[in-house]
């Protein structure tokens, strides 16, 4: 029989260009009981609906994921995100996790870091080292990374009002590596837009925050043009409480008000859209997660050829890091975490995603341990090398259930975003208190489903224990904070603080003016400024955010 022309035309000018360039992992691909896998499974007969809805992967619209091989060609990157106490002892955690088979290293920060304060200032009292490493100085950054040769390893940092600052530090350290910024890989998640929504970590008000977002996508795309400028974030959305569709309503809705203000700003969409990047919680329910993935990727597709009209294939195409979902771990037989986690990357892979984090199952007490850690790392390993559920593309396309949950919720999301469009966008919805509004209402009903046991809660509302936790809890040592001030006491008294003040001074008419404040940051922190008074600067131009809430 012949081949449609639409596969043919898709097997010469996508697939094989890929194949050319990477080779899949092997020649040939069988099931347990020897039967050949094929690359990508089509219904018999390739009608105008399949095309223009589901289509081939790789090609637009992407239902089918973004690349024409996926996970034949390349496993997903496995990032766990680690960070604790100080920067020697994260840096052991790092180089840990690579010995374990890790892929890509992900920097979770501590609050103080988070919100620009420096370890010795009032604010931070408590909280240095605590759920992320503290990062005050550029000595830190070099101390996080020693040994670390950063062209060879991709890098994601979980940091958003404070991006431009830990970004410029990183290029910092590479250059004391004597690494090219062009070679840097790995995402900085820069998604202020989601703290206002859901995390509360941000500093500046919503529009100067653009402004920085938007000052590192121009910077970056003649700099670092390797790193994704942005991770959108879905996961704090969920982790607040909304459902699925409203993750990915808010989370495009948050991506198209980066996308129109960079336009703005006076940047060319298909410059800067090939580096955005996105980030989603993946959860339990395995079907409804993997039609999540895939109704976004659609979405986004369409969303950035009608909507802003870019070319490219690549500013056209969602690529997604996934991580598994935190308020799903119970405190309450916590073995029964690994489960959860399992099935939940499960869900991810299955939905095509780019990078993946498990959870430890010890998560729901403390930061993870070692052994928990690892335990999360080798989940993935076991999916990516038993299961077999690598070796076909996207493999649950066709089932009558997937796409009708795929069309659902698609046109859901829809919904919602033209909901924000008409309150006159993102920022004035999440100025007015409506997506936080619907989030919290989402968040209320679902503990009300698990109080009132209509939602099955194993080990917490049904199939209860009485047990005495003997876990290892892994806990931040006290002495941490006072260290961590002695060091920046010691590298206020080294530096040159005249030149400090001189570049300080140059940050502050930059921001005050319409120049990229990157390189005056990048200066800053090369004079080993710190992350207080980078921030301060900031903050005495753009003011400090208050804060709504919407109930």
């Amino acid at each position: 029989m012949d081949e449609h022309p639409a596969f043919v035309d898709w097997k010469e000018k996508v697939l094989q260009k890929v194949l050319d360039r990477t080779p899949e992992r092997s020649k040939e691909f069988k099931t347990a009981s020897g039967l050949p896998v094929e690359r990508l499974v089509l219904p018999e007969t390739l009608d105008e609906k399949y095309l223009s809805k589901i289509g081939f992967p790789g090609q637009y619209p992407y239902t089918r994921g973004i690349q024409p091989t996926m996970y034949r060609g390349r496993l997903w990157t496995m990032r766990q995100y680690a960070g604790f106490s100080t920067a020697e002892e994260s840096n052991k955690r790092y180089r840990y996790l690579l010995e374990q088979g890790t892929t890509g290293l992900s920097v979770a920060f501590d609050l103080p870091t988070q919100i620009g304060y420096d370890s010795d200032h009032f604010m931070s009292r408590g909280e240095v080292g605590k759920v992320g490493v503290a990062i005050d100085t550029l000595a830190d950054m070099e101390a996080l990374f020693t040994g670390i040769p950063l062209d060879k390893v991709s890098t994601s940092m979980t940091i958003n009002a404070p991006a431009a600052v830990l970004l410029a530090m990183y290029v910092a350290v590479g250059e004391k590596q004597g690494v090219n910024p062009c070679q840097l890989t790995g995402t900085i998640q820069n998604d202020i837009l989601k703290e206002y929504i859901a995390r509360g970590t941000y500093i500046f008000p919503p529009r100067p925050s653009l402004r920085l977002t938007t000052d590192i996508f121009e910077w970056c795309s003649k700099v670092v043009p390797q790193f994704n400028t942005i991770s959108i974030s879905g996961y704090h959305i969920r982790e607040a409480g909304s459902t699925a569709v409203q993750e990915v309503a808010f989370t495009l809705a948050d991506g198209c008000t980066y996308v129109q203000a960079a336009i703005q700003a006076g940047l060319d969409v298909d410059v800067f859209a090939p580096r955005l990047a996105f980030f989603f919680s993946t959860s339990s329910d395995i079907f409804e997660e993997v039609a999540k993935f895939r109704a976004a990727r659609r979405l986004w597709a369409r969303l950035m050829k009608e909507r802003f009209h870019a070319r490219k294939p690549t500013s056209q195409m969602l690529r997604f890091h996934a991580q598994t979902a935190g308020y799903t771990l119970a405190a309450q037989q916590v073995d029964n975490n690994i489960v959860r986690v399992a099935l939940q990357a499960l869900a991810a892979v299955f939905g095509g995603t780019q990078s993946l984090h498990t959870n430890s199952r010890d998560e729901a007490l403390a930061l993870p341990a070692e052994d928990a850690v690892r335990v999360a790392l080798r989940t993935q390993q076991i999916i990516a090398h038993e299961s077999d559920a690598c070796n076909t593309v996207d493999p649950l396309a066709g089932s009558y259930y997937v796409e009708d949950l795929t069309d659902r919720v698609e046109r859901e999301v829809l919904t919602l975003i033209e909901e924000i469009d008409r309150a006159g966008g993102m920022i004035a919805a999440i100025e007015a208190g409506i997506v936080q509004r619907q989030i919290e209402e989402s968040a209320f009903q679902y503990q009300q489903q698990i109080d009132r046991g209509e939602r099955a809660i194993v080990g917490v509302n049904c199939f209860q224990e009485q047990e005495k936790v003997s876990l290892h809890v892994f806990q931040v040592n006290r002495s941490v904070e006072e260290n961590q001030i002695r060091k920046l006491t010691e590298i206020r008294t080294k530096r040159n603080n005249q030149k400090v003040k001189e570049v300080l001074s140059s940050l502050d008419e930059a921001a005050r003016g319409k120049a990229n404040v990157m390189p005056f940051i990048m200066e800053a922190v090369r004079c080993y400024a710190s992350m207080g008074e980078i921030c301060d600067v900031l903050r005495g131009v753009f003011g400090v955010y208050g804060g709504r809430r919407g109930l």
